[in-house]
């Protein structure tokens, strides 16, 4: 090589896994609703979950053997509580792992849990750089941070970029919770979604939004109108924490959220899978807190703070819901419809060998078992 290095515009060409991409005054921020869909978002948590990259990847083939990206992060910062360990990005070449990197600033959100404001401060763009790539013809992909928002500002190599014209599998479009998202996952490949991906050869569009798993309309016309072959529903966990729901309203709202997918895809398999294990939400409805005892000690761990007896008026439970999704499955009597109980990938006995470190999430390690087992049961029966 010349050491020259050719710049090309980052378009939805070499972008997978996203839904939309917004033009900004300092970049390109993928998105993972589209614009109509974030018009009806009511709060700040789904605004910044689906603008957090699970799942998000840029593909293309070359032959550069250095690849640099500027990235603009956005930190967030949560008053009192731990730091959030740096986004990580991967870079895969022909599906290896070639290479990992972080930037340790950029734009940063400081979030008052007590009080319920938020500060931004605006910081630099960065340079992601990979070298020492074979330089043969080969597929290169970036993933991008599951839990840190990204704008892509520019991409350079010391070779031309041609993106990759048809996906390497069929695609897999999956919705769930902070656990899809992949809070608690250690980099953007080890969340269990794209785990399962990568065993089944999937193409993973990761509609797994952090506390926002909550059968919302726009989310549900979103998966109609998003081209798929397989599809894939995780309901439970959010509706319990959020307290948003009683078993009058649960019933007819998964009913309706299967219903608009159904307008789009009428006979593509459909996946409703109910909760995994949660201790604290079992048999114990919502709402979910962060535990201020932890928060004293510098540590986040979740506590629900609802009245099992309360059952008996409707509230909700991961056991309640578990019943209620394998009974509306059962009913529809559709053919491409089926049910996945969540303690086949995360049961009772998992959690006495492997226990969620903050009450909730599962770790690096039970993610990876949570996407083998997902492999195996969801795509191999298919």
């Amino acid at each position: 090589m010349n050491g020259r290095m050719l710049t090309t515009p980052i378009s939805a060409a070499l972008v997978r896994g996203a839904l939309d991409l917004e033009d900004t005054e300092r970049g390109v921020l993928p998105h993972r609703l589209p614009a109509r869909a974030r018009q009806q978002i009511p709060d700040g948590q789904l605004a910044m979950a689906e603008a957090q990259p699970s799942g998000v990847r840029l593909v293309f083939r070359s032959t550069a053997t250095l690849v640099e990206l500027d990235v603009l992060a956005t930190k967030r910062v949560f008053a009192g509580a731990p730091p959030r360990p740096d986004g990580v990005y991967e870079l895969l070449v022909d599906g290896r792992l070639a290479g990992r990197a972080s930037v340790t600033d950029g734009d940063t959100i400081t979030v008052d849990l007590a009080t319920g404001t938020a500060r931004h401060q605006p910081g630099p763009v960065r340079t992601l750089r990979f070298d020492g790539l074979a330089g043969h013809e080969k597929n290169v992909e970036i993933w991008l941070p599951h839990n840190e928002t990204t704008q892509l500002v520019a991409l350079r190599t010391d070779a031309s970029v041609h993106s990759v014209q048809s996906p390497g599998g069929e695609t897999w479009l999956h919705h769930g919770s902070s656990i899809s998202q992949g809070s608690n996952a250690a980099t953007p490949t080890g969340i269990w979604p794209a785990t399962a991906a990568a065993i089944a050869g999937k193409e993973l569009v990761n509609l797994g939004f952090g506390g926002s798993a909550l059968l919302d309309p726009f989310t549900a016309r979103a998966m109609r109108d998003t081209a798929a072959d397989f599809i894939s529903l995780k309901i439970g966990i959010n509706v319990v924490n959020a307290d948003l729901l009683r078993l009058r309203a649960f019933g007819p709202a998964v009913h309706g959220f299967l219903d608009t997918i159904r307008e789009g895809h009428p006979a593509t398999p459909l996946l409703v899978v109910s909760p995994l294990y949660c201790p604290i939400h079992e048999h114990t409805p919502g709402p979910g807190e962060f535990d201020p005892e932890a928060l004293r000690e510098g540590k986040v761990r979740f506590r629900a703070t609802g009245d099992p007896a309360e059952t008996a008026a409707g509230k909700l439970t991961l056991t309640v819901i578990r019943d209620e999704l394998a009974r509306i499955v059962k009913e529809r009597s559709d053919p491409h419809l089926r049910y996945l109980d969540g303690l086949e990938l995360y049961g009772e006995a998992d959690h006495a060998e492997l226990p969620l470190p903050d009450h909730l999430h599962p770790d690096a390690a039970t993610h990876r078992l949570i996407g083998e087992r997902f492999a195996r049961l969801a795509f191999d029966a298919s």
